[in-house]
């Protein structure tokens, strides 16, 4: 599914975002401050733009030093492979569950709106805790529904009706907007998956919701240091 619509992956979340796809991004690699020697991990890595946003510069933190990024879709990493040009990014194929990389292996690991896609999140969750270094920090974006109950029955029909509808349109598959809403709806909660970092090994964990719950930036900080 994801090497089929990958040619029209990146438009699709400019515009069914309003491009605020952009700005979680940023809000996510500023949480990490970063400090220009970093080895990061961008898993679930897709076109890269997360990966890209973690080599610039910016007001509130540096660049990591080097990125690796890591997808399941082929597609998706050769059209990464076309944005990243000489960046310090590399990138492999791989499984978020089978990380391959050594323990203790990378300071920052960033997930963008790609956890909920993988079979065996919690299993994820371990194999993230393995790779990162003793106090090192995860970032993740992922989608949720909002509290309040009149967003969320606008959200809900806009997500379920709408959206579907423009991405099969523009997509031309099918099904893979009609599977976003319903992935979405089918993730645990911020407090449940919290818990989930928790028992990965995370001994800090941050929930914080963006736009109105729309979505949450989760940051986790390997073992009990308290997060900044």
């Amino acid at each position: 599914m994801f090497d089929a619509i990958a040619a029209r992956y990146d438009l699709l979340n400019h515009l069914l975002s309003a491009g605020l796809d952009r700005q979680w991004r940023r809000r996510a690699i500023g949480a990490l401050r970063l400090r220009g020697h970093e080895m990061l991990l961008d898993l679930c890595t897709g076109t890269g733009d997360l990966a890209l946003a973690a080599t610039e510069n910016s007001e509130s933190s540096l660049c990591a030093r080097r990125v690796i990024g890591i997808d399941f879709s082929g597609e998706m990493l050769r059209i990464a492979q076309r944005k990243t040009g000489a960046r310090p990014i590399e990138l492999l194929r791989g499984d978020a569950t089978r990380i391959p990389l050594a323990g203790d292996s990378v300071d920052a690991v960033t997930i963008g709106f790609g956890i909920r896609n993988v079979e065996r999140p919690l299993e994820a969750c371990r194999e993230i805790a393995r790779v990162l270094r003793p106090d090192g920090t995860l970032v993740i974006l992922e989608f949720s529904l909002p509290r309040s109950a009149m967003l969320r029955s606008f959200y809900l029909s806009y997500f379920r009706r709408v959206l579907p509808i423009i991405g099969r349109v523009i997509s031309r598959h099918k099904t893979a907007y009609s599977y976003l809403p319903e992935s979405v709806e089918a993730f645990p909660s911020p407090e449940d998956f919290s818990r989930q970092l928790r028992e990965s090994g995370f001994g800090t964990v941050n929930a914080v919701p963006l736009t109105f719950g729309v979505v949450y930036m989760f940051v986790a900080v390997k073992g009990w240091r308290l997060a900044q």
